[in-house]
């Protein structure tokens, strides 16, 4: 894939720097962006939650699953799309929900989104992008899905979840899994929002009050948890928009379960890239659970740890419709702007049909459980 080194979107044009030689894989980008992000904004975007252990665990997972080569499979056809929610997707890479573009590329979520326009990648756009909703919307050619967290404000929610609706976003996806967080590396890097950057689609919401504890008492249960999401607020979201909307963060099945008997319509698999719940399995050991509990009701997607094609080949195989990509597109936002997200996804996407060619899948609805090598047939 070639691009110039500047190209025009809707709203700006945009500055693409070359692609520096030598970057073949999607890791190969992680020490370039470090440099060019600067320790602030890599503290905040590269950290996980407490000591770590489920952020590493993702990436450990993966390595540790094996596939089953195929051979001689008949692959005239052979492609990778798939349908979500009524919109066609060539291949089964999204781009997650990740806040504050701006800190890693000045045009911030409008780089991204005419980067993944032009890989035809969708994307999930934050709540705490670092420009609006509408402006995104505007640059953006493939489909767009809304990440929502619930506000304290529960008015000010359901205007964002219009908002969305009104400026042609295909489904809402909401966050449940991280009321709260605790990130110690952030914390000792003492990261903060450099001037000029914020959450743009919370202009307008009036702060909750801060936590009034006594020293004795508990400032989590007595103030971070206020306005913190129920079951009953997914019911009541439900009444105020006609989007789909998706539970992004769910480890168990019994949530799982709960979530197609509430009438949900999809649900991605998700431990927040290991910035949640620390120890909590990797993504890919909780998919097999939740799809098992879904049984096809309702699509199932998954993010955490995908690094290469062959790892989205696995999540496939154990039960995702789709995955999502985190750091990695922001690492090649960071370092190629535009050209380096539609760069990263091109290399997952090429890697996954080398991964599909070699295990005689010529179709993502060919993938199952029976490519991957069950230690039961080592012996």
């Amino acid at each position: 894939m070639v691009f110039s080194e500047a190209f025009e979107g809707d709203e700006t044009i945009f500055q693409a720097p070359p692609i520096p030689p030598g970057i073949l894989t999607v890791t190969d980008y992680e020490a370039f962006a470090r440099e060019r992000m600067g320790e602030n904004a890599w503290a905040y975007i590269s950290t996980g939650t407490a000591d770590e252990l489920t952020l590493r665990a993702n990436r450990e997972a993966f390595d540790r699953l094996r596939l089953e080569g195929r051979v001689l499979a008949e692959m005239s056809g052979a492609h990778t799309r798939l349908s979500l929610f009524g919109d066609e997707y060539e291949h089964p890479f999204l781009l997650a929900p990740v806040a504050f573009h701006r800190l890693v590329h000045p045009d911030g979520e409008l780089a991204t989104a005419f980067g993944a326009s032009a890989i035809r990648a969708g994307m999930v756009v934050s709540t705490q992008a670092s420009v609006t909703l509408e402006q995104v919307a505007r640059q953006a050619t493939s489909p767009l899905w809304f990440q929502l967290y619930m506000q304290h404000d529960r008015a000010f929610t359901a205007v964002l979840a219009r908002r969305a609706e009104e400026a042609g976003y295909r489904a809402l996806v909401v966050t449940v899994d991280a009321p709260v967080t605790l990130r110690n590396r952030e914390q000792r890097a003492g990261f903060r929002l450099p001037a000029g950057i914020e959450a743009a689609n919370l202009r307008g919401l009036t702060p909750p009050p801060p936590p009034r504890a006594e020293p004795h008492e508990s400032e989590v249960f007595r103030g971070l948890l206020a306005g913190a999401a129920t079951w009953k607020d997914i019911a009541w979201l439900r009444t105020v928009t006609r989007l789909p909307i998706v539970l992004k963060g769910i480890m168990s099945p019994a949530d799982a379960a709960r979530a197609v008997a509430e009438g949900l319509d999809g649900l991605i698999v998700s431990n927040h890239g290991g910035r949640a719940l620390d120890t909590a399995p990797a993504s890919i050991e909780a998919l097999p659970r939740v799809a098992e509990a879904v049984a096809g009701r309702i699509p199932v997607l998954m993010d955490g740890g995908i690094r290469r094609g062959s790892d989205a080949l696995k999540a496939l195989a154990l039960g995702a419709k789709a995955v999502l990509i985190g750091r990695p597109y922001i690492y090649g936002l960071a370092v190629g702007g535009p050209v380096g997200i539609a760069h990263v996804v091109k290399i997952l996407r090429t890697e996954l049909e080398i991964a599909m060619t070699l295990t005689g899948c010529p179709t993502l609805d060919a993938i199952d459980r029976s490519i991957i090598w069950e230690r039961s047939q080592t012996g």
